[in-house]
């Protein structure tokens, strides 16, 4: 196949993936389809998930954390929240971490095969904070806590919270690499009206997948798997509205969600990437994890027609 046809062909690029929570395991799909363009990923940062994934991509392990992120029910979910009710969040996010470190092994930044960055923020200071030396799961466990939802992660005398909050596509850290392109992925886009009922549909399909032993693994989930639940059902789109206020947490994400997508624009504005995929924000809400399959297949259905339309200057 030519040029014309394939114009990412032996490109080198520098990556850039942004926060959103669930939505942002359509880094994956992403990730695939541009490999499969023929580009080779020289740089990369992340804020929140997009540090996530992009961490697990530069250890060379990001097969098997889809292989398990997939397999991941409701219930499986939510077994991985350690609950707390001080430290400044509601989730400590030790066996999240815990997890992962078991998928990838303990890393350090400077050990990994490509240049990597994590955003977070110094909510001390009030600023961003590049992290790209020391332990991979630091840098993670750093730029995923959203605030008032995870505990701060204290690191070398500072507190840090999620990247998104400042950064939530980190380009500038990826200047320092001198790649062809500049290509990020953003899923904080336009909602798409094509994707309305798609979470329906999906928790459908889940509910009569799921066989008798995960309907006993429910019945016997605990007070507090229950009240977990309710407060992730909180953040649904398809709660039927109430004449009280929304409650403070889903008031608090979807603020988040706002002011990302508004610093995203002003961002993509001054930094001018040479290409944007973008994931429509109702893809599925922060908390859905267990659509793991569905996300990231938009992802790479997202990334495909993007680098289709992709033509160099």
């Amino acid at each position: 196949m030519n040029a014309t046809c394939r114009p990412l062909e032996d490109k080198t690029i520098s990556l850039v993936l942004g926060s959103g929570g669930a939505r942002g395991l359509a880094h994956i799909g992403a990730i695939a389809e541009l490999q499969r363009a023929g580009v080779r990923i020289e740089a990369l940062a992340g804020s929140s998930m997009g540090a996530l994934v992009g961490g697990i991509y530069a250890a060379d392990k990001l097969d098997a954390y889809e292989e398990w992120v997939c397999q991941l029910g409701q219930s499986d979910v939510l077994s991985l929240l350690d609950w707390t009710f001080s430290g400044g969040g509601f989730i400590k996010g030790r066996k999240i971490i815990t997890k992962l470190e078991e998928l990838v092994g303990e890393l350090n930044i400077e050990d990994l095969a490509l240049d990597y960055t994590a955003v977070a923020v110094d909510i001390d200071q009030g600023r961003e904070v590049w992290m790209d030396r020391g332990p991979l799961f630091d840098a993670i466990r750093a730029s995923i806590a959203i605030p008032g939802v995870f505990t701060p992660h204290r690191y070398r005398n500072r507190t840090l919270v999620d990247g998104g909050l400042l950064n939530p596509i980190p380009v500038a850290p990826t200047l320092r690499c001198i790649t062809d392109l500049t290509v990020v992925v953003d899923v904080n886009g336009k909602e798409d009206a094509r994707l309305e009922g798609r979470d329906r549909k999906s928790d459908a399909s889940n509910a009569a997948k799921e066989n008798a032993e995960e309907e006993a693994k429910e019945a016997a989930a605990s007070s507090l798997m229950n009240k977990l639940r309710d407060f992730m059902d909180s953040f649904s789109k398809d709660r039927k509205p109430t004449d009280s206020q929304p409650g403070l947490l889903a008031v608090m994400m979807r603020s988040l969600d706002v002011m990302e997508a508004a610093i995203t624009r002003q961002q993509l504005a001054s930094f001018q990437p040479d290409l944007v995929i973008r994931i429509p924000k109702n893809a599925c809400m922060v908390h859905e994890f267990h659509r793991a399959r569905e996300v990231i297949d938009l992802g790479a259905e997202m990334a495909r027609h993007a680098i289709e339309q992709y033509r160099p200057y």
